[in-house]
């Protein structure tokens, strides 16, 4: 059969990545192409439906220009796996029309509707069913509010002739010329409709929400047969499209979390932690979501999620406002420069704290200051709070789901500070893992969709690709004394 590759299309908020895998999970080619997003007042974020999808063309076109530059042969892909930014939506008409833009998941516009729904004693019901709660960063209540504000959407709800789809399903509808009307167990996941126990959508919300009448993909699992395209006549034959997934379940898939207690943990911006908690949903106590991990034929893994508001922003803060450093990869050094923190303990309450605490009113500190201390410490104790958040989630999880962490995965920017991945393996006391390749929810979409079409033929397969990370061990005598005196400072 010779060599075959796997392309896959990265659709995220700020562009678009596209990247062609061999059979060993390696990069031949990859282009990225940079997308607009349209701030507006009130909070608003938009993106031009179109816009999305004639990115994702030419990122799609550049990298199989790079690929057949460097001699590879196109007809040799066996197939196209997609994975996208979470929660942003399009509403079009059965033409493939959008009614509206694409309203981006970062949007705000729908606060004063889910503090009404959750008046209206909506939210048990609603987390019970979904697994999510009443909150602008999902879909559903952006939904609602373009259907009581933008007349054109509401005519075409109330009509039956209107289509909502998550990136994915936007992407796939146009790709497929409107024949595939379709979305994945983890997109759904993060809509406000779908039921976690039935895996399918749920009516009494939807009717609840004033969207009876909503037109709603069929829902597939990530890892499944989503049709034919030719990409825009890019490829002379059509291409299998074998994946759809979410980019942060993507993430997860790509770092290798294929049983429970297995996790994954973006560390950006902020930071998103995905643990699997295995084949049942389990409704979550202590701020956590619950979603589906990744899903499969025969198979759906559910997780726990955890969001942490400040990582990476926190260092951002210290450096452009405070001016402690010029580069953020000096962080490494100066925490390395100081034995421990001196008492110093950095609470990133910048915009509120996140999982598992949710408190949203709280207001940063820096606290246990004297003229002992210098920047150092406060660039230690900076990093701290990130391990630190990370251990209060990850306890959370364990203690909702009844399943002890077994390997943490880490990925995104700040895992390239090598202080901060080994404090967190001595806070959690676990082994954590850090892969090769940056571009993980691609790596974790083209694998799922390998896995569909038989380039690799199980999971056992697949894990044997994702055997070569590095592994950051804990030190069994490091002091639990530090992450007391952050949780008493965090809970004063």
């Amino acid at each position: 059969m010779g060599k075959r590759y796997i392309l896959s299309i990265d659709q995220g908020t700020s562009g678009t990545k596209t990247l062609i895998f061999d059979a060993n999970g390696e990069v031949v080619a990859k282009a990225t192409k940079s997308l607009k997003t349209h701030y507006g007042e009130d909070g608003f974020v938009e993106q031009n439906p179109e816009e999305i999808y004639a990115n994702a063309l030419a990122s799609v076109k550049d990298c199989l220009t790079e690929f057949e530059k460097a001699g590879g042969d196109i007809t040799k892909i066996a197939s196209c796996g997609i994975s996208n930014q979470r929660e942003t939506f399009v509403v079009f008409d059965k033409n493939g029309k959008p009614l509206y833009n694409a309203v981006v998941w970062q949007c705000k516009r729908s606060i004063a509707i889910c503090n009404q729904l959750k008046s209206d004693g909506l939210e048990p019901l609603i987390t019970e069913r979904t697994g999510l709660i009443i909150d602008p960063y999902f879909s559903g209540t952006k939904l609602v509010w373009l259907y009581q504000n933008v007349e054109k959407v509401k005519h075409a709800i109330d009509a039956g002739e209107a289509y909502f789809g998550t990136v994915d399903t936007w992407l796939l509808y146009k790709l497929t010329n409107g024949e595939q009307y379709l979305t994945d167990h983890t997109n759904a996941s993060r809509t406000l409709f779908f039921n976690l126990k039935t895996l399918s959508w749920d009516q009494e919300i939807l009717t609840a929400l004033g969207l009876a009448n909503l037109n709603l993909p069929k829902i597939k699992p990530s890892s499944a047969d989503y049709g034919l395209t030719t990409i825009n006549g890019l490829f002379n034959e059509p291409l299998k499209v074998s994946a759809m997934i979410g980019d942060s379940h993507a993430a997860a898939f790509g770092e290798g979390c294929f049983s429970s207690g297995t996790a994954k943990a973006t560390l950006g911006t902020g930071c998103s932690v995905l643990m699997n908690i295995g084949e049942s949903p389990k409704v979550s106590n202590k701020g956590m979501m619950t979603t589906i991990c990744w899903s499969m034929e025969g198979r759906v893994d559910y997780a726990l999620e955890g969001v942490i508001v400040s990582c990476g922003s926190t260092i951002e803060w210290l450096k452009n406002e405070l001016g402690l450093f010029k580069n953020s990869i000096e962080t490494e050094t100066m925490a390395q420069a100081v034995s421990n923190n001196n008492g110093v303990y950095l609470i990133p309450a910048f915009s509120g704290l996140g999982a598992p605490y949710w408190d949203m009113n709280r207001k940063a500190e820096i606290v246990g200051l004297n003229f002992n201390c210098n920047r150092n410490h406060i660039v230690r104790a900076a990093l701290e709070s990130v391990a630190f958040q990370l251990k209060d989630v990850i306890l959370a999880m364990e203690e909702d789901a009844g399943v002890t962490l077994s390997m943490l995965m880490v990925n995104g920017g700040m895992s390239a500070n090598q202080f901060l991945i080994q404090l967190i393996s001595d806070t959690l006391q676990c082994t954590i893992g850090k892969g090769n390749n940056p571009d993980v929810s691609a790596l974790g979409a083209g694998l799922l969709a390998g896995l569909h079409v038989g380039v690799y033929p199980d999971l056992d397969s697949i894990s044997q690709i994702r055997s070569n990370f590095r592994s950051f061990k804990p030190d069994e005598s490091a002091s639990e004394k530090y992450h007391q005196e952050w949780l008493g400072y965090v809970n004063s």
